[in-house]
């Protein structure tokens, strides 16, 4: 029997990485973003020896990250409505990842990195979507801390929150394109802004919190493919959930949409996706033909008016905004008084590290707590007598 040796299995495993390395360097396309070039903010010695490669730790990281268990009770679009069949974010997180997989292996892209980014990109999202989003960013700047951003959050879970505080040091590359991710701009053709450093991505963050209309360019191929497919994996999805839940019919989709798309969520998630590949393929760029992309903006168009608009979803939005506003002021007030009982200390600070405390006001410190909640975390901290009856469809 051959005797365990730990120091052979190591060198054994780093011959390995570095045969990835290098099938990766002469098999993957120009334009990718090798595992070489990862770039993190802080130097981790034990990461020397690692050998699996930085994105795919990255991935790791992720998927370990509390507040990706979060993502399972958090609203896609449909909130407070009894359905198990409706999409929530974490299924909504894994189609962005296979389908932007799926795309990138016929580029010839980084799939780690692809990955990386989409299983991240949206732990920022806060209770009740895009709704409590806009209550929060009206809580915030009342607070004089600026917009709220999803995107922005996402970062600051990842790099700054987790960990008591000491963040997962992911890569630069995949900070990036979770910050960048942005699915609701249109875009035909993106190009990504190379060569940025952790010193533009702080500044982008300052910038997108200051100004909401700052525009932010993903600094890898890999970040473009998934905000396209951020796009391809909810506007299908999204019409098909309102269907389920008689918000609208299928007959009423645009028919100049239906003729170039489908009329379902897999035709038209396959024609997209065969799009952006025949049209970026050995290109600098991920693009859309200008068909595709003008039948998939007259989509996204419809989608807005019909069904994130739609009156019968919106019935308990002015009483989400209530609840929002009693609980921001109470976790202030707690922490203003020093309420060492209160949730936010017990169940958010509770050994949070030094750094975080110093480098955070107490907005921010609400606001990140808030962000992270889940719906129902939300609920069950609010008055019982206000809380909002789910409608059953």
């Amino acid at each position: 029997m051959t005797k365990y040796d730990p120091n052979q299995v190591g060198r054994l495993l780093q011959e390995i990485t570095a045969a990835l390395n290098q099938r990766e360097k002469s098999s993957l396309s120009p334009q990718a973003t090798l595992n070489t070039h990862a770039m993190r903010r802080r130097h981790e010695e034990q990461l020397d020896t690692e050998y699996r490669q930085p994105f795919s730790v990255d991935a790791d990281r992720i998927l370990h990250a509390l507040s990706y268990t979060r993502y399972i009770d958090k609203t896609q679009v449909f909130y407070l409505i009894e359905n198990d069949h409706i999409t929530h974010r974490v299924l909504h997180v894994q189609l962005v990842s296979k389908i932007a997989r799926t795309i990138g292996r016929f580029l010839g892209l980084n799939e780690d990195l692809i990955e990386a980014i989409a299983l991240g990109h949206d732990i920022g999202h806060i209770p009740f979507g895009h709704d409590g989003e806009t209550i929060l960013t009206d809580l915030c700047q009342a607070h004089g801390i600026g917009y709220f951003h999803h995107n922005v959050q996402s970062v600051q879970f990842l790099d700054r929150v987790e960990r008591k505080g000491r963040g997962w040091n992911l890569c630069l590359q995949t900070l990036d394109g979770i910050l960048c991710h942005d699915g609701e701009i249109h875009n035909e053709q993106l190009a990504p802004k190379l060569k940025k450093t952790f010193t533009d991505l702080d500044a982008e963050i300052a910038a997108k919190n200051t100004d909401p209309k700052t525009e932010l360019i993903p600094m890898t191929l890999e970040g473009c493919v998934v905000r396209m497919t951020d796009t391809i994996s909810y506007v299908g999805r999204d019409i098909e959930d309102a269907i389920r839940l008689g918000v609208i019919k299928r007959s009423s989709l645009p028919q100049e949409c239906v003729k170039r798309l489908g009329d379902t969520n897999g035709t038209i998630v396959f024609n997209l996706v065969s799009d952006v590949i025949k049209h970026s393929y050995q290109h600098p760029y991920v693009a859309f033909s200008a068909e595709v992309s003008d039948a998939l903006q007259k989509l996204k168009a419809f989608n807005l008016e019909r069904i994130y608009l739609n009156p019968q979803i919106k019935q308990h939005v002015q009483t989400i905004r209530q609840l929002f506003e009693i609980l921001f002021e109470q976790y202030l007030a707690d922490l203003e008084k020093k309420n060492i009982s209160s949730v936010i200390y017990t169940q958010f600070l509770k050994d949070m590290s030094a750094d975080y405390a110093e480098n955070h006001n107490h907005q921010e410190i609400v606001r990140d707590f808030i962000a992270g909640m889940t719906d129902q975390y939300f609920l069950r901290q609010c008055p019982p007598d206000l809380r909002p009856k789910p409608i059953v469809r």
